[in-house]
């Protein structure tokens, strides 16, 4: 499915039935249909079942509301309510995260090349790039005039004092604590910010 492979129940599909698939990360709602995934909290991981590998799941069209759209490629995720699975905050990380990812800036990803089946097709004879997506650490860096808005500089405070101007740095999911000339230095976030 897409370049992932993805054990399914015997005779449930055939060659060239479209199906819904999930990726490994996406959260299902708490629905009847979905109960079997509850013990998983309904997250959906890459599993081993009778010694395959199984990353992702495959559903019949059957589990989409009546009237659905389903041409091939259709995201269906919000008509489901299939989520991004979001970590906690890690233990190691407890009193070093702000909060999530401020809202102000915009989250840089790459797609991963199974999610977009027909991109190098469209691609042919195009110049573009390539990346490689490799597992580890994200980190945005942005200045922070003393706004939650870069951009919108605060008035002074009551002494006249110009506010405080800062970089933050976040990961890909978390705005961290600390600054770079702070005691967090050492922390790989800063290291590479």
């Amino acid at each position: 499915m897409l370049g992932w492979n993805v054990v399914v129940k015997k005779s449930e599909f055939q060659v060239g039935d479209l199906c819904v698939y999930v990726e490994v990360d996406a959260v299902l709602p708490e629905r009847l249909e979905f109960e079997f995934l509850r013990a998983r909290h309904f997250r959906i991981k890459t599993i081993k079942l009778r010694g395959q590998v199984s990353q992702g799941i495959c559903f019949p069209l059957a589990i989409l509301p009546p009237g659905t759209f389903t041409d091939e490629g259709t995201d269906v995720a919000e008509i489901l309510g299939i989520k991004p699975y979001i970590a906690p905050v890690p233990a190691n990380l407890s009193g070093l995260v702000k909060g999530g990812f401020p809202g102000f800036l915009r989250k840089t990803d790459e797609m991963r090349i199974q999610a977009v089946p027909g991109v190098l097709d469209r691609a042919r004879g195009k110049v573009f790039y390539v990346t490689e997506k490799i597992d580890g650490s994200s980190v945005t860096v942005y200045w922070n005039a003393g706004s939650p808005h870069a951009g919108r500089p605060r008035p002074p405070d009551v002494w006249g004092r110009a506010p405080s101007v800062s970089v933050r740095a976040t990961s890909n999911s978390w705005n961290r604590k600390g600054t770079p000339s702070g005691k967090r230095l050492g922390r790989s976030i800063w290291k590479t910010g």
